[in-house]
């Protein structure tokens, strides 16, 4: 039986490339001090910068607190059934 949920509300919100809070997030997949990736309601999303650092996760709410030189901010294409159309890192390396 295929589980269906609803879209919550996702939101990235990034204050001046130090700080960002990210809502919506359903996995913490991975992160270090140059890349954090999270899985959130609207995709993949690869956050790229130096000196990064989670500082707060809550599961339950499926919100991130996240800080250091933000230099980029990149979702992956999602399709409308809720997978991935591409591996996301297949498309990293191209």
């Amino acid at each position: 039986m295929e589980e269906q949920r609803t879209a919550k509300a996702h939101k990235l919100v990034v204050s001046n490339r130090k700080t960002g809070t990210v809502t919506g997030v359903l996995d913490v997949l991975s992160f270090d001090l140059n890349e954090i990736l999270l899985e959130t309601e609207q995709g993949m999303l690869m956050v790229r910068g130096t000196d990064l650092h989670v500082n707060r996760l809550s599961v339950e709410k499926g919100e991130v607190d996240l800080s250091g030189n933000i230099d980029s901010v990149a979702y992956s294409g999602v399709n409308q059934t809720g997978r991935q159309s591409e591996s996301f890192l297949s498309r990293l390396f191209k």
